[in-house]
């Protein structure tokens, strides 16, 4: 096969054995390349600026920056990528946060190792995939939309690509100054930001933050075991 018609992937994903995996898997297609790997979202976005590739597979649960916030900032700067959620959750949080962020389709990781090359060939083209268990729920709530006379939900709470970061840091334990360092900002910005998301949310300790990214599917309720 002509190289130069591969499907170029970029595999965002943190936990080494599950990558190398998944780089063997696609390795032996031959109409698919791998071009980069990414451990956090951070490097997923700066590689999607390097290599420009036709798919990204991506982790959600990833230090740092998540892999949401990673696929709206990819996709903010290459509407032509596609991204292909690839999670252990297959919660309706997360699946929505995926697809309002522009997530072209879902795999729950417990998806037979085939239908990975089937989507991101699916994807590619300019498809949507989903899992099937995935698929059902989507299309089970279209219809009870379609149902309600199309009554709008009501809106949540927008935070900006910053915001989601710093409450993701928080979330995940960090201090203002590790915060700072990470994001290359002040400490002081950090706590402008922090007092921003608690009047915006009208959440008022870190406690409150936590667990509003653990139900924003922002990080995974693993990550903190100590909330009370």
């Amino acid at each position: 096969m002509n190289l130069s018609k591969r499907i170029t992937v970029l595999l965002a994903e943190d936990h080494m054995i599950v990558r190398e995996g998944l780089k063997k898997l696609l390795e032996s297609e031959s109409d698919i390349e791998v071009i980069g790997e990414a451990t956090t979202g951070h490097q997923a976005v700066a590689l999607n600026q390097k290599l420009h590739p036709a798919v990204i597979v991506m982790d959600i649960a990833m230090p740092q920056m998540n892999g949401l916030e990673a696929t709206r900032q990819i996709l903010k700067a290459s509407p032509g990528v596609r991204v292909l959620i690839l999670s252990a959750h297959s919660d309706d949080a997360y699946v929505e946060n995926a697809t309002a962020m522009g997530a072209a389709g879902y795999l729950i990781k417990q998806t037979s190792a085939h239908f990975l090359s089937e989507a991101i060939r699916e994807v590619q083209k300019g498809n949507t995939f989903f899992s099937s268990s995935i698929a059902k729920r989507l299309h089970k709530r279209q219809l009870e939309s379609l149902g309600r006379k199309g009554l709008p939900k009501p809106g949540a709470t927008r935070l900006s690509s910053r915001e989601v970061e710093v409450l993701q840091l928080i979330a995940e334990g960090e201090a203002n100054k590790q915060i700072a360092e990470t994001l290359s900002i002040s400490i002081k910005t950090v706590e402008k930001h922090r007092d921003h998301l608690m009047r915006k949310l009208d959440i008022h300790d870190t406690a409150g933050l936590t667990r509003y990214a653990i139900g924003a599917g922002i990080i995974e309720s693993s990550v903190q075991l100590t909330i009370v």
